[in-house]
């Protein structure tokens, strides 16, 4: 009986490793995206560069990213409106997104303009010069508070496509005079994608652009949502955005054009 106290006392005096609690874990940030090279795509270094920032903060701030590709209408709706998830992203900001989201501080921007053929230049000072042109845009997409407003008050009726890889071979076929898209979207697409790789030269991206957007993660509007939010942007906060932006579009463009 002694020897079995005595046991029971050294066993209690040893250090004892318990499991994590659930606590201690970090929690699940689920998040609806599209594959947007190079912004967000499950191939690419860090899933994409809206990805990298947001899988940044959100360690940061105790959460680990979990990300799911749709096609950007879908992901918007299980974005907003499944419990499941946390929210979509990257969204640009609109009054109508904010009603239905808790939107991030901006985790990047998006120049978003007109590609053209060289051959045939596109001029224009505002956008109601754009009205007799065909306008090739992706489904679901912010095109600039100027164009969108355009669009919604049917002054400019857009050619809709579900890419932007669809738009440029419509626009290289003659089917649009132009496309809105995204300029470092451009910039990727030109360098990597082969089916276009011969005619690369003959696309450009107009000086002039559409907007200047800022791209934020649009957290579901619940109180679950606001509490992630809040966490996140103090997180941002901390970082450096312009120098990482620098470093991780080198390294793409490098693997890109496969150089040491």
């Amino acid at each position: 009986m002694i020897r079995g106290l005595l046991l029971g006392l050294l066993c209690a005096a040893l250090p004892v490793s318990l499991p994590a609690s659930a606590a201690d874990l970090p929690k699940t940030m689920r998040l609806a995206s599209l594959d947007w090279l190079p912004y967000v795509n499950g191939s690419l270094e860090q899933e994409g560069w809206s990805s990298f920032v947001a899988e940044s903060a959100a360690r940061a701030s105790g959460y680990q990213i979990r990300i799911e590709y749709f096609p950007w209408t879908r992901a918007v709706q299980l974005g907003s409106r499944d419990i499941r998830y946390a929210g979509y992203f990257p969204a640009y900001f609109t009054k109508e997104r904010a009603r239905s989201c808790h939107f991030s501080l901006p985790i990047g921007s998006s120049t978003v303009g007109l590609a053209y053929l060289k051959s045939a230049p596109v001029n224009w000072i505002s956008v109601q010069d754009l009205t007799t042109l065909k306008i090739g845009v992706v489904a679901g997409f912010s095109n600039g508070p100027a164009l969108d407003a355009m669009v919604r008050d049917g002054k400019l009726a857009p050619d809709a496509s579900p890419s932007d890889m669809l738009n440029l071979r419509k626009l290289l076929a003659g089917r649009v005079n132009a496309v809105v898209i995204d300029k470092l979207v451009l910039r990727y697409l030109l360098l990597s994608e082969p089916s276009i790789a011969r005619e690369r030269e003959q696309i450009a991206f107009h000086d002039k652009p559409l907007a200047e957007l800022p791209l934020h993660i649009c957290f579901r509007h619940s109180a679950e949502g606001k509490v992630m939010q809040q966490a996140f942007n103090t997180a941002l906060q901390t970082m450096s955005l312009r120098k990482l932006e620098g470093e991780y579009f080198q390294r793409l463009e490098r693997n890109a054009l496969q150089l040491p």
